[in-house]
């Protein structure tokens, strides 16, 4: 009988405790690193949900840019951070999903040293390409892919960026060898298309759609589980025999490894209510065509998973590595 009441008091003191840290958070500003430049998808994301989040708390959430070495210092220092919830990250998928295929060693553990709070944003990817290509369709490209292997050239913004990626994944799902061409950014990518020098490439939709609307390039395809409400005539790769394809990045929201739970939940919470906010979808999400992907997270946690696994057949296919 004492041993049952001595462990009824643990697990209720254990309750107070927990409760009294969500009650106390935030206590002292928060800070967002970002291992990105000023400007761009991550650093807009990150602080339209600052000053949301500012406004909520009535604490004082700041961007921290903390940009190079493809983000792994910016990485670091948030693995290091006191686990208290004042200290967190928004990033892409790469690190998370992707960097532990490519990458022998990682000077972090993309698991244990982070607390996942919940994706943020996702931007799906247009397979795009210049007039001239001899292919008005995605099962056109194929055709003509597998009459020229290697012979057709793509544009890409890095090995192992978004725009490497999802092509070698539509590669390795429809059978076809192209050329990859690579560029230091999206832009200078998009421009050659445009100019024609190089034939297509994979690109967010938001970025391809001036030069499509100017009929510069042709959008074969779009890489979302169905039809986006604003291009409603543009088809999905997927439906044109590519069955599951996939071409999108992803933003999510991360604290050091160690968080308490009831402190991932206030944040979590917080964040739900902003982005089911009418006014922030319509100032931040439409325009851009951002798709919501806030979830609890245990839901985002079990995503992880699963982007990891995906990913990494795309990279082992490949035989893609960074070191």
């Amino acid at each position: 009988m004492t041993r049952w009441l001595l462990a009824l008091v643990a697990l209720m003191t254990v309750g107070c405790h927990a409760a009294a840290a969500q009650d106390a958070f935030p206590s002292k500003s928060v800070r967002i690193v970002v291992p990105t430049s000023p400007g761009g998808v991550t650093d807009a994301t990150a602080r339209a949900l600052a000053q949301r989040l500012t406004e909520a708390w009535g604490q004082q959430v700041v961007v921290e840019n903390r940009a190079g070495a493809n983000h792994i210092p910016a990485i670091e220092l948030v693995a290091k951070a006191p686990p208290d919830g004042h200290t967190l990250m928004v990033v892409a998928e790469a690190p998370f999903v992707m960097f532990p295929h490519l990458y022998s060693k990682l000077t972090y553990d993309p698991v244990k040293d982070f607390a996942p709070i919940t994706a943020l944003v996702g931007i799906h990817q247009a397979l795009i390409a210049h007039p001239s290509l001899p292919a008005q369709s995605v099962p056109e490209l194929i055709a003509l892919g597998k009459s020229k292997p290697g012979a057709l050239n793509y544009g890409a913004f890095g090995v192992a960026s978004s725009g490497h990626l999802n092509m070698e994944q539509f590669q390795s799902m429809a059978g076809v060898k192209f050329t990859a061409v690579q560029y230091k950014g999206a832009t200078p990518a998009l421009t050659d298309v445009i100019g024609g020098h190089i034939p297509m490439m994979f690109i967010s939709v938001s970025s391809a759609l001036p030069a499509y609307r100017a009929g510069q390039v042709k959008m074969l395809g779009i890489g979302s589980g169905k039809r986006l409400a604003a291009l409603p005539d543009i088809p999905t790769i997927a439906e044109h025999g590519l069955a599951g394809f996939e071409s999108r990045s992803w933003f999510a929201l991360y604290a050091p490894g160690g968080t308490p739970r009831p402190i991932v939940g206030k944040i979590n919470d917080a964040v739900r209510t902003i982005f089911s906010d009418p006014s922030f979808r319509d100032r931040f999400l439409a325009p851009y065509l951002y798709e919501s992907l806030v979830a609890s997270p245990e839901q985002f946690t079990e995503f992880l998973k699963d982007e990891t696994v995906r990913w990494g057949k795309v990279i082992r296919d490949a035989n893609m590595k960074l070191d």
